[in-house]
């Protein structure tokens, strides 16, 4: 916001505050209006509803995609934590983070887990998500060491733990590749196809830079790379070959 628009903002603030505090004390005396108590807000008073369109489309697509696989209890690392507390309604989740959430629902376990290295067994979780994260691991910002092959190590770590015919939910920004240190990372679409080889990519859904149109689904790759900032969501699957593990092991990192 410019000075001569918070300036004028706030004269017009104060002019709406004596004009409010005066009708309210004579209407609605039961709810106290003080000076003291101002809490001023400028630049809302716009004429369409300002988003994250990147927050918002992503989460609203994972969401489609749980509520028509319906997994008996989905696992998510460190995506929006929004996300996870809303599934989590509808679908058991463990929600885990490098940095915990000190969150309590019903349904929702959460707990501290390091993507490099996840708590759980081999070929365990018929469902997981990893969203809007990969991109920072290694670059620092979040208080993880310092790595140039995080974001491959993480990867890896969610290839491993992906069960027989499980869904996996990869979010990371796609476009003209490079790292724009230390916030994130922009990939080619197909540098997170190589990187998990063993899975079969299902479905690309895209939110261009121009996000006015909402997502591109399947897009072409010449397309995306002529992107900034595009958010690419990647639906992977793994078939149902080879046999998987007993079972997940969660219990140490959701019970800290």
């Amino acid at each position: 916001m410019g000075l001569w628009n918070y300036v004028t903002g706030r004269l017009r603030f104060q002019k709406q505050f004596r004009q409010f505090a005066s009708d309210n004390s004579r209407r609605r005396p039961e709810l106290p209006i003080r000076r003291s108590d101002q809490w001023m807000r400028l630049g809302e008073d716009v004429r369409h509803l300002p988003f994250d369109a990147h927050y918002v489309y992503h989460t609203a697509w994972a969401a489609r995609v749980l509520a028509a696989t319906r997994p008996a209890e989905h696992v998510d690392i460190s995506s929006y934590a929004y996300f996870a507390t809303i599934v989590s309604a509808f679908i058991p989740v463990i929600f885990l983070d490098y940095r915990p959430a000190a969150v309590h629902l019903d349904n929702l376990r959460c707990g501290e887990a390091d993507l490099c290295r996840l708590p759980f067994d081999d070929r365990t979780l018929p469902s997981l998500s990893c969203m809007h994260t990969i991109e920072h691991i290694g670059l620092g910002r979040y208080g993880d060491p310092l790595d140039p092959d995080g974001d491959c190590r993480a990867l890896a770590e969610l290839q491993r733990v992906l069960a027989p015919s499980g869904n996996l939910l990869v979010v990371v920004p796609v476009g003209q590749p490079r790292i724009q240190f230390n916030a994130h990372r922009i990939y080619d679409p197909r540098m997170i196809e190589q990187r998990l080889p063993e899975l079969d990519l299902h479905e690309l859904a895209v939110l261009p830079d121009d996000a006015s149109g909402g997502l591109w689904k399947n897009p072409q790759r010449d397309d995306v790379l002529q992107q900034k900032y595009a958010c690419g969501c990647f639906w992977f699957r793994r078939n149902s070959e080879g046999p998987a593990s007993d079972g997940a092991v969660a219990n140490e990192a959701t019970s800290r």
